[in-house]
């Protein structure tokens, strides 16, 4: 059983990780659709969340400010380093622990095999799907005040059926669905 949230920066790195054994180049836009099907499908199976901290709606998508922050020097190249944390009494950077435990790298791994290969774009149109927990929170920041635009794992849980994808399951090609059009 996984020991509690994790930083985000370290799932993050994970993710990269996976994706430079796989031959797979992550953008920062990829990389926080990615991070936001990781930590949904985790929250749903398992009960509890992936990462700490939240989810906010974005113009393209779900996005988690520590790691868009910690990954923003890239831009829209694909990322090529990891993630660290600095002591704020020395100002020391040093490496972010990894998850040891394997049901996490497990899941990590379940993900980028999953989703890694989509389009950044594609990745945005999953993440925009009608009803889905972004839609549902950009929506409401239209209509009233919505605190930050943070997307709540509550929200996730109870929305995240929208987004009509399955890990492990590729989609049926010729079938686009109307609220994913195909890249």
């Amino acid at each position: 059983m996984s020991d509690g949230p994790h930083d985000p920066r370290a799932i993050a790195n994970l993710m990269l990780d996976e994706a430079d054994r796989s031959g797979i180049n992550v953008t920062n836009l990829a990389l926080q659709k990615l991070l936001y099907f990781a930590h949904s499908i985790f929250l749903i199976e398992s009960k509890q969340p992936l990462v700490s901290g939240y989810f906010e709606a974005w113009q393209y998508g779900p996005v988690h400010p520590t790691v868009y922050s910690a990954f923003k020097t890239a831009g829209s190249s694909p990322i090529d380093f990891r993630a660290d944390k600095q002591d704020v009494l020395t100002g020391e950077r040093a490496p972010l622990p990894q998850p040891d435990d394997p049901n996490i790298r497990r899941h990590i791994a379940r993900i980028m095999a999953s989703y890694g290969q989509l389009s950044p774009g594609r990745l945005v149109d999953i993440s925009h799907a009608k009803d889905a927990p972004w839609d549902y929170i950009a929506d409401k920041g239209r209509t009233s005040v919505a605190l930050g635009l943070r997307i709540p794992d509550d929200v996730i849980v109870k929305r995240f059926k929208f987004h009509k994808v399955s890990v492990g399951a590729a989609p049926v090609a010729g079938e686009p669905d109307e609220d994913t059009p195909l890249t």
